[in-house]
């Protein structure tokens, strides 16, 4: 067993500013705004109509289809409207405002002991909490943790890497709630019994693995191995790789070889569904960047608008040249910080210098850089070239979908060619154009 993998990169980490800095509550004023697309699949369905009076933890809208998720108001309060609202991601999505009364009187909880459970009550209490992953992919939990030969599983492996450069929530909640952790992971553990728990760690940070492996001594059946710190050391095949040896192929879904992958701040959330009974209404977010006055992490409740989170933190030294929503290699830079706190939501960045644009793009020189750091072991330089001319046959043929978009190769390109950039929006293409050919079919 190896705990690294081959390729990947070592950018500025960043993790000092807010990686001791314990997670602080953000109770959030005026309205709050649940987009029903925060999750992958089917947009959740609107329960609720504008004049409706509303408890933390209602269900707000209700999961369309098996990959879907319910989504709840995080406060108390009155629905406003209904309608089309900013989304981080740039764009709009039909979404529920609800003005916050400031009470927080919250809906009737249930809580259970794990033990007395069947794997399906266990799952349902999952699915009706809205838990999706929490790592930025949103695959609803339920689903994720439910498959198909769950007899066959041999490893869950948990993520807790967090390789992005200055996001340290999941480190926080490692820390912070070690307990629940743990206890999100049995609950994973009953439902697929002959499975083990191997907790993926970078080792950079070793309270977080003393805390973990101090409530864990003993159990046959959970570890916790320390891997390299490197970049991207929590993409599922990476991480799978270097906590068990195993080598998924890009064609296969790790099910088929025993494994299920799953975020530490998800396994906490699972707990809080089962244990306690709370479904998802907050998440934890770092907020961090050189131009940050006071980073630090947050329990922010969802809907609550990122520029709330901003002050919070004290707002920016200066102008910002940019924001980001996520981490420096994978997030996105936005433009509107009234777009609201989503489930995926997991940092604010803000840079005092945007280093990407300061830098011209030349000619790509066939260094093969690109190639030597990334993971996947694919040809970004040709795959970009093939993107440009909208060759999308021979970009299949070359295995461009199986592209995780960590973005290594753009960092280490000496022309600064936006490799990740070409790949992504070809991706995104050649889908639109398959799902389109399947509504075709169906018709």
């Amino acid at each position: 067993m190896s705990n690294t993998f081959k390729g990947g990169i070592h950018p500025f980490g960043g993790k000092e500013l807010t990686k001791d800095k314990p997670i602080q509550e953000l109770k959030p004023s005026g309205e709050l705004v649940f987009p029903v697309s925060q999750h992958a699949g089917a947009p959740a369905t609107p329960v609720v109509k504008a004049g409706d009076a509303v408890l933390a933890g209602q269900v707000i809208a209700e999961a369309s289809s098996a990959v879907s998720a319910n989504i709840h108001s995080s406060v108390s309060g009155t629905v406003k409207k209904v309608e089309m609202r900013p989304l981080p991601t740039g764009g709009k999505a039909m979404s529920i405002v609800i003005e916050n009364d400031g009470e927080y009187r919250e809906a009737e909880f249930v809580p259970s002991d794990p033990e007395n459970l069947t794997k399906e009550e266990i799952l349902q209490k999952i699915r009706a909490a809205g838990i999706v992953g929490m790592g930025g992919a949103g695959f609803p939990v339920d689903q994720k943790l439910s498959p198909e030969e769950s007899d066959s599983i041999k490893y869950l492996v948990v993520n807790g890497a967090e390789c992005e450069p200055y996001l340290t929530s999941d480190y926080r909640v490692m820390l912070d709630t070690t307990d629940e952790l743990i206890g999100g992971i049995k609950i994973a553990l009953k439902l697929m019994p002959n499975a083990k728990a191997v907790i993926g760690v970078e080792d950079n940070k070793p309270e977080a693995i003393k805390a973990i492996n101090g409530k864990i001594a003993g159990d046959p059946r959970i570890s916790c191995v320390p891997v390299k710190t490197k970049y991207p050391q929590g993409s599922d095949r990476t991480l799978i790789y270097a906590t068990t040896g195993m080598k998924i192929k890009s064609t296969a879904h790790s099910n088929e070889y025993g494994v299920v992958v799953s975020n530490v701040t998800s396994l906490y959330n699972v707990y809080e569904a089962v244990v306690k009974g709370r479904p998802l209404t907050r998440r934890t977010v770092t907020v961090s960047g050189d131009d940050i006055s006071n980073p630090g992490n947050f329990r922010v409740y969802l809907g609550t608008a990122f520029q709330e989170l901003l002050d919070a933190a004290g707002g920016t030294v200066q102008d910002p040249e940019k924001f980001i929503n996520g981490g420096t290699m994978m997030g996105f830079a936005m433009y509107d910080l009234s777009a609201p706190i989503t489930k995926t939501s997991g940092a604010l960045l803000a840079l005092k210098k945007d280093e990407v644009s300061s830098h011209p793009t030349g000619p790509c020189i066939s260094c093969a850089s690109c190639v030597s750091v990334c993971p996947m072991q694919l040809m970004p330089n040709k795959l970009a070239k093939l993107a440009d001319k909208g060759n999308t046959e021979e970009f299949e043929k070359n295995y461009g979908s199986y592209c995780i978009e960590c973005g290594c190769c753009s960092y280490v390109c000496p022309a600064r060619i936006p490799l990740k950039q070409s790949i992504k929006a070809t991706k995104k293409a050649i889908k639109a154009a398959k799902r389109r050919e399947r509504q075709v079919a169906r018709s």
